[in-house]
């Protein structure tokens, strides 16, 4: 579990007068036995605060769990290769070995060194990318085996339309490994703030709110097979798959 060294110059359950941010320390009796602190970054949705936006990616980089808006509703959030940040969303959302984790990517010539895309697939990423689309590609030997799908060697790949994720991966220089906010038993994203603190602090370092940003998961787009196939019918317009 990441502390922060910020996490000292922000003392008690209040908005911190040198970062702008809330913070809360819980202690988990499901997942962790040492105190989980979480901050609670207030980020405009539309003009991102930089230094709030590099809170954020320190966390990331530092091996902690986000969650941030895109343009179809939350997402849990860590770094690529981060297997622990990977076990506590696992956790958290209670999939199992098949589920289908996604790398959150820039652009185009990102998501062309993590999957396979030949040129068909590549003129539907040009046409509907930035958009709220996870498509299913074969996986690269850039991504790891853990966030493959155990047979099919898959991986989702995705290119949100969101000035946050944009300016997160901007600073980053690097995909987020993502999955969305959808609780066990739930079949929508959890889309109140206040409900995300309520049953997330537990759980992350850092909440990004930005607003209410949807409560869609997306449609998700089978490409491995070259032709599409649509898996899952979500806030993306399926049409242009059919």
């Amino acid at each position: 579990m990441v502390v922060l060294s910020i996490f000292k110059f922000c003392p008690g359950d209040s908005i911190c007068s040198t970062c702008h941010a809330r913070r809360s320390v819980v202690v988990s009796p499901v997942f962790w036995h040492d105190p989980v602190m979480t901050q609670v970054l207030q980020i405009h949705p539309d003009n991102p605060q930089l230094r709030l936006i590099h809170l954020a990616v320190e966390c990331i980089r530092d091996g902690g769990v986000i969650v941030y808006p895109t343009d179809s509703a939350y997402a849990l959030g860590c770094a690529v290769g981060n297997k622990s940040g990977m076990e506590r969303v696992v956790r958290i959302r209670q999939v199992d070995k098949m589920h289908n984790f996604t790398l959150v990517c820039r652009d185009l010539s990102e998501i062309a060194t993590y999957a396979r895309v030949d040129n068909s697939s590549y003129r539907l990423l040009k046409a509907y990318t930035p958009a709220p689309y996870t498509y299913i590609l074969k996986a690269t030997s850039e991504v790891p085996r853990l966030l493959q799908h155990p047979k099919k060697k898959t991986i989702g790949i995705r290119v949100p339309d969101h000035p946050v994720v944009a300016a997160l991966l901007a600073e980053l220089n690097a995909p987020i490994m993502s999955s969305s906010l959808i609780m066990p038993g739930e079949d929508e994203p959890l889309s109140d703030m206040e409900e995300i603190e309520t049953r997330l602090k537990h759980h992350v370092d850092i909440i990004i709110d930005s607003g209410f940003c949807g409560r869609e998961a997306t449609t998700v787009i089978g490409l491995e097979e070259g032709a599409p196939e649509i898996l899952r019918i979500g806030k993306g317009d399926p049409q242009p798959f059919e």
